[in-house]
């Protein structure tokens, strides 16, 4: 490793390095799977019930739909809010850090449509 003029590295710090795979690794987990992305992008409109969720995304499961709000809730991306109610009303929004990633979605979304045209184009 040599050192520049500044007294700096001329070589990338490893730690550094590591810090930034980790914070890629942590966003890619908490946005990865098949329905994160559009369960974020339909949440940014306002609470759903589950039931909504799933009119508004027919081909998703129940199953899946459950498990990748669970894991979105994990992760600190969606709020879930279960009312005192006969029968039990559950609603889901974007947490703070939802509301933030939101207009990734939507950019994301939108840059995989290209992806998309490109592939039908070749």
């Amino acid at each position: 490793m040599t050192k520049q003029n500044d007294g700096t590295s001329s070589e990338p710090d490893l730690a550094s390095i590591a810090r930034d795979l980790q914070a890629v690794e942590a966003a890619v987990r908490a946005i990865g799977g098949k329905w994160k992305i559009m369960i974020v992008a339909k949440l940014d409109s306002g609470s759903l019930r589950f039931s909504e969720l799933r009119r508004l995304m027919p081909l998703i499961s129940q199953q899946s739909l459950t498990t990748q709000l669970r894991e979105l809730e994990r992760d600190g991306v969606v709020r879930r809010q279960v009312y005192a109610e006969v029968p039990a009303r559950v609603e889901y929004s974007l947490s703070d850090v939802g509301r933030k990633i939101s207009p990734l979605m939507s950019s994301l979304m939108a840059w995989g449509y290209e992806l998309l045209k490109l592939r039908e184009s070749t």
